[in-house]
């Protein structure tokens, strides 16, 4: 009697390693013939997604059982089918992350239990799977306006890939869509740092952003300082500086600074430009509270009057000295010409304007 009882245990035994292991076969054949059909793009996709649930309940089944859950496959082929369900699933965002957690633990245990790497191929395309589901996430937020879940898709899209400069640089779109400028200066300082060739425009629009939006002058300083050491041919930012430091009623710091670099480089007519600037910038300003006095107070018109020549008078000879560097400096004619045309200078307003209009046509 032991000997036939012990030989149904065994039976019984073999038969439910045998049923679980059949869960695994028939997760692998679904995948092959998904594979197949998925190809066909008249396939529906909500029969796509149903062929990919079918797939995964097998899984379901055999991670289930304590015999077949300790098979690497089980889990492969659980990661195959919730990754590409997540990938595909374009109408449910919940399915799809759903999905996507699934896959991602999927991948784990299948590591942790293909010590033979007989798995390392499905597990790769999985995780490629995962990789471009995240990515995909971003992209229909995006395309729904959804900016706020866009970003967080795409810095998970960066976790996955930390070299990955397009979803840094999507994340500071979305970012700066969401109005959230902090983090879009972030992502945006992430893709400089990985030497994109967008690095130049990137930090124009960072201290633009800045300066407009946050209105910090000091952090704008220090990403100009930045930006410069990495572009010292670009003077715009320079430019900016030397604003900063005027609206700041620094105007002295703006020349010691411009005439040290007007120093160290006396053929860069660019400089003595913007050392005419700060001066001729301060004089506009003045024309702006010039127009709102009252037209009766004279005196006090003929002040501002003489304040701004004055300002004019200190600008002339830096614009003069680059045009001596560059004759054809279009910053310096442009400004001249304004100069000249304010003061009624008529002949030096016509030299200036024929030069201009020599100047070839951009």
């Amino acid at each position: 009697m032991k000997r036939v009882f012990l030989s149904i245990v065994l039976a019984g035994a073999v038969s439910s390693a045998f049923a679980q292991k059949s869960e695994v076969t028939a997760a692998k054949n679904d995948w092959g013939l998904f594979q197949l059909t998925s190809s066909s793009a008249s396939t529906p996709l909500a029969k796509k997604l149903e062929s990919l649930a079918k797939g995964l309940a097998h899984t379901d089944k055999a991670i289930a059982d304590e015999k077949s859950k300790v098979m690497p496959e089980a889990w492969s082929y659980r990661a195959l089918f919730a990754s590409s369900a997540a990938i595909l699933d374009s109408v449910s965002t919940a399915n799809a992350d759903a999905n996507l957690k699934i896959a991602q633990d999927a991948v784990v245990e299948a590591k942790k239990l293909d010590t033979k790497g007989s798995e390392k191929d499905n597990i790769s395309l999985a995780e490629t799977n995962i990789s471009n589901a995240v990515r995909n996430g971003g992209v229909i937020a995006y395309n729904k306006k959804d900016y706020k879940t866009a970003y967080s898709k795409f810095v998970a899209a960066t976790v996955i890939n930390p070299n990955d400069t397009a979803m840094y640089l999507n994340a500071g779109i979305a970012a700066r869509l969401n109005e959230d400028y902090p983090n879009m200066i972030t992502q945006f300082k992430k893709v400089i740092s990985l030497n994109s060739p967008q690095s130049k425009d990137l930090y124009n629009e960072i201290i633009t952003t800045t300066l407009s939006k946050q209105k910090d002058t000091t952090a704008a300083l220090a990403l100009i300082k930045e930006a410069t050491a990495k572009f010292p041919e670009n003077t715009e930012w320079i430019k900016t500086e030397t604003q900063i430091y005027i609206d700041r009623g620094d105007a002295a710091k703006s020349e010691q600074m411009l005439m040290a670099l007007a120093t160290k480089e006396p053929n860069n007519a660019n400089y003595q430009v913007l050392l005419g600037n700060i001066y001729f910038s301060q004089a506009l300003k003045l024309q702006a509270d010039r127009n709102k006095i009252d037209a009766k107070k004279v005196k006090e018109f003929n002040e501002v009057t003489g304040k701004m020549n004055a300002l004019l008078d200190k600008s002339l000879p830096f614009y003069k000295k680059a045009l001596e560097v560059d004759a054809k400096n279009q910053g310096a004619l442009e400004t001249l010409k304004t100069i000249y045309g304010f003061r009624n200078d008529t002949k030096n307003y016509e030299d200036v304007k024929k030069r201009l209009e020599a100047l070839p046509k951009q």
